[in-house]
């Protein structure tokens, strides 16, 4: 019997998908979903960076449920600085947990092995393109270096592949931004990279037209040209600070680990008066949220985020010059203005979005 993908349901989130990439590049096959479906610019979770973002969206709840307020974060209890990159760290249950519990099949493919070994937990196959079994580089091809724009469309045709050897009833692709980060929305090479995912996307769709598909991303991205020193500006104060760069991962090349936001340690808990009032007056600081207020107003988790949660304005990142320089034409995320995202749906099945709210 032919499978048509009917019964199942795709999400595939594009990293770093910016709405100024709708504008600027040709993408047809996304053009004919929102045409047959929907297209909302929504709003992503803050800070606005892969894994906060990927886990709500599997979840299906904030960070204040969660547990992932950040790429990285400080250990309290320890002292130490890990990366957010295991699946225990999450402390609610995912769709393919839930999928699992039900008897049902789901598929996880990403680019960044970050995020395989994120999610993995309740999906019945789970790959990246840093971590591909042989029988699928048989069947789709050498993956490509994870630093390119052609390696999110073989994530794409890998999940199509996956597709058709086994029944699922879930599917989730996940891309990396290196593009984004690299070319801004106009530059040629952002049209071939879209065209890269929109083509690949619509060979999903040839192949499986019954499928239910939704499209997002998990953060935008914008031209940075400031680079701020928090731990510095606040020991010219005699306050004494770790800073913490929430946006931090493996993947140096994309950001050098420069983000709009970042998560601050204070010595002394007697400072946070005077350390919030220094912040607030630094140039290119936008807010300055003391724990309690990140978690009432940004729905972070109390346990995992700093004492103060300090966010940019559109232009400036967070860094000590000590030990990054900052690129130039860097193109970074991480604060309220990577927010907005596009949200792309189609429903083959007769099912109902009303009450579905976009902000």
């Amino acid at each position: 019997m032919e499978m048509t993908g009917k019964g199942t349901t795709v999400v595939i989130c594009i990293d770093g998908f910016d709405p100024e990439y709708l504008e600027a590049c040709e993408i047809p096959t996304l053009q004919e979903i929102a045409r047959k479906g929907f297209l909302k610019i929504g709003k992503s979770m803050m800070p606005s960076v892969t894994n906060v973002n990927n886990v709500s969206i599997v979840t299906s709840c904030y960070p204040q449920v969660h547990g992932i307020s950040s790429n990285y974060r400080l250990v309290r209890e320890t002292g130490e600085e890990i990366y957010m990159e295991s699946g225990d760290y999450i402390l609610s249950e995912t769709m393919f947990q839930r999928a699992e519990t039900l008897g049902e099949k789901s598929i996880i493919v990403t680019s960044k092995d970050k995020l395989r070994t994120l999610l993995t937990k309740g999906a019945t196959v789970t790959v990246s393109s840093e971590q591909a079994p042989e029988a699928l580089i048989k069947a789709v091809g050498v993956p490509p270096a994870i630093y390119s724009l052609e390696v999110n469309g073989w994530v794409i045709r890998a999940g199509t592949h996956l597709m058709g050897q086994m029944d699922s009833k879930i599917v989730y692709l996940t891309t990396t931004d290196f593009a984004m980060h690299t070319y801004a929305p106009d530059d040629p090479e952002s049209q071939r990279h879209m065209k890269i995912l929109d083509d690949s996307i619509g060979d999903l769709l040839s192949k499986y037209p019954d499928v239910n598909l939704f499209v997002s991303a998990d953060h935008g991205m914008s031209s940075k040209s400031k680079m701020v020193d928090l731990e510095s500006k606040l020991a010219s104060y005699g306050i004494g600070c770790t800073a913490v760069p929430i946006i931090k991962d493996r993947y140096i090349v994309h950001h050098a680990n420069l983000g709009g936001c970042m998560f601050i340690y204070l010595k002394n808990d007697s400072d946070t008066n005077e350390a919030v009032k220094v912040l607030s007056d630094t140039s290119g600081v936008e807010r300055v949220y003391t724990r309690s207020e990140a978690v009432a107003e940004l729905r972070l988790h109390h346990d995992r985020i700093g004492d103060l949660v300090v966010t940019g304005d559109s232009t400036t990142v967070f860094g000590c010059p000590e030990e990054v320089e900052m690129p130039p034409n860097l193109r970074s995320h991480a604060s309220a203005h990577e927010q907005d995202i596009p949200i792309f749906g189609y429903l083959s099945e007769n099912i109902s979005i009303d009450g579905i709210e976009f902000n």
